[in-house]
């Protein structure tokens, strides 16, 4: 089992623990660059992300101005927030001054022994957990040699790893979790399993870097991470996708789902929450599916119920295929049908749908 990192719980900043039998956390990377006049919508952005189920969010953070304006905007929210550091250590030193929660660096670029040092006592002193963040596009020339003439990059990233481990260790800073990411699937999935095996204390951030677009994406996520959760290997999650925060939380989400589905009751792969099914719409279909789905997603996964939503597109797919559903929505010719566990509760015009399924919605 792995040991328990806190993040955050000092200041107005709410605590996260990751590791040993806490649930998984979900995070996601701010996709935009903040300035002066954007961190009072940024501030209600995390709060709407949070409410959707992200734990923790991580900003790059390049100069020091970065860190001012990230420190600002800590100041104005409860999520712990990460700083992503790479190159020049004194940024990592600057984001400390503020309440930022958790620094993430780089052992290809962040400098020699005594820079990490000076981070690391830094880190110490305020208690803020570092992640050992290795990607196969930043690995350290001696490393990135070694893969050109034939090591593998699954033990490629496992050394460098090891590496700033043992400068950690050195140290004597063991707050900090590690994380091992490449493009490809079967790299992702062996070097996690070969560095569990040595280190099962440790801490992991899982995940595959530059997976690609929302439906690839997804997917090569999806194949590593619940082949790994379904393992017990991984103690928080991002799934990176060239799409929204939203998506890639929402994606976060079904994954732990999906992997709770396929092992027995395991308290760390709960996903509380709303669970929507729908239909993918056909030439038979009475209700654009699609558009309302789109329309209710993030507000649906914002809610704290409990509840399975059903969207179906015709009568075909409705109250019967739905049954289970706590609530479910359906198309009948010109009528737009509202059901409950398979039972129609109200039929009205499609302009009335969104209004008369919210009134039934909030009754759940």
């Amino acid at each position: 089992m792995t040991r328990i990192i806190k993040i955050g719980g000092f200041s107005h900043v709410k605590q996260l623990k990751i590791g040993g039998n806490e649930p998984i956390a979900i995070q996601t990377m701010w996709k935009e660059t903040l300035t002066s006049d954007s961190l009072e919508n940024a501030a209600r952005k995390i709060e709407t992300l949070e409410k959707m189920g992200c734990d923790l969010l991580r900003f790059a953070v390049p100069d020091i101005m970065s860190a001012d304006l990230l420190g600002n905007l800590s100041n104005m929210v409860s999520m712990p927030l990460v700083a992503d550091i790479h190159f020049d250590y004194k940024i990592a030193l600057r984001c400390m001054d503020y309440p930022i929660a958790k620094i993430r660096i780089n052992p290809g670029n962040i400098g020699g022994k005594d820079k990490v040092r000076a981070v690391l006592e830094k880190a110490s002193e305020k208690g803020i957990p570092i992640r050992i963040g290795v990607n196969a596009g930043s690995l350290p020339a001696d490393l990135r040699k070694r893969v050109d003439e034939g090591l593998e990059v699954s033990e490629a990233l496992a050394e460098a790893a090891e590496r700033e481990i043992e400068v950690f260790n050195e140290f004597g800073f063991d707050n900090f979790l590690v994380s091992m990411k490449s493009c490809t699937i079967a790299d992702n999935i062996k070097v996690l399993r070969f560095f569990t095996k040595k280190h099962s204390d440790i801490p992991l951030h899982v995940g595959v870097t530059e997976a690609g677009p929302l439906a690839a994406g997804v997917a090569r996520n999806s194949a590593v991470l619940v082949t790994l959760l379904t393992e017990g290997i991984g103690d928080t999650v991002r799934v990176s996708i060239s799409d929204t925060m939203e998506s890639e939380i929402i994606a976060a989400r079904e994954i732990i789902r999906a992997a709770d589905g396929l092992t027995e009751k395991n308290d760390r792969l709960k996903c509380k929450g709303v669970n929507i099914v729908s239909c993918p719409r056909c030439g038979r279909y009475g209700f654009d599916t699609h558009a309302f789905t789109e329309n209710w997603l993030s507000k649906l996964y914002a809610m704290d119920k409990e509840i399975t939503v059903a969207v179906m597109g015709c009568e075909v797919n409705g109250p019967a295929e739905a049954k289970n559903a706590d609530i479910g929505i359906t198309g009948a010719g010109d009528k737009v049908l509202i059901f409950k566990h398979g039972q129609i509760i109200k039929t009205c015009s499609p302009d009335e749908a969104d209004v008369i399924f919210e009134e039934e919605l909030n009754k759940i």
